[in-house]
């Protein structure tokens, strides 16, 4: 499952989003079963698959569980994950909290982003991408060789 692209969304007044039909033929079989909703970086959210999640779960318990960062992350990210099924729209319901915490309007950008979507509030993304997008090749090189 590769998850790509980037899509304007607008979210109602109950919270509810609707996923792209890119992103959920995607997801293939996992769009039937439930997402989970978590605090992400950088001020947004992230929708994992089960499986998705249960990766970031492995690569989490490799490390000490008695690091105070590892028990701060993962109180911080499994206290306030939360459930969401796709509805027969194809939406799913943003917890309140969650939507909260992300600063999310009625407008948002999600992303797919390799093995997981990223949900941000427009204007937020828009400053983010502003920020960065003229540094992408310097950001590239240090992604790939772990030099800043």
């Amino acid at each position: 499952m590769l998850l790509t692209g980037t899509f304007v969304r607008s979210i109602d007044e109950k919270l509810r989003l609707a996923i792209p039909k890119q992103l959920r033929e995607a997801l293939g079989s996992a769009a039937e079963a439930t997402l989970y909703i978590t605090p992400h970086t950088d001020g947004s959210l992230a929708i994992y698959t089960e499986d998705s999640l249960s990766q970031v779960a492995a690569h989490l318990s490799a490390a000490s569980p008695a690091g105070q960062d590892v028990r701060d992350f993962s109180r911080l990210f499994y206290a306030r994950a939360q459930p969401a099924e796709i509805d027969d729209q194809g939406r799913i319901r943003i917890p309140a909290e969650l939507g909260a915490l992300a600063g999310l309007g009625r407008e948002a950008v999600l992303l797919g982003v390799q093995n997981h979507m990223e949900l941000w509030d427009k204007k937020h993304w828009d400053d983010y991408l502003a920020k960065r997008q003229e540094r992408f090749d310097q950001i590239a090189e240090a992604a790939f060789t772990g030099r800043l």
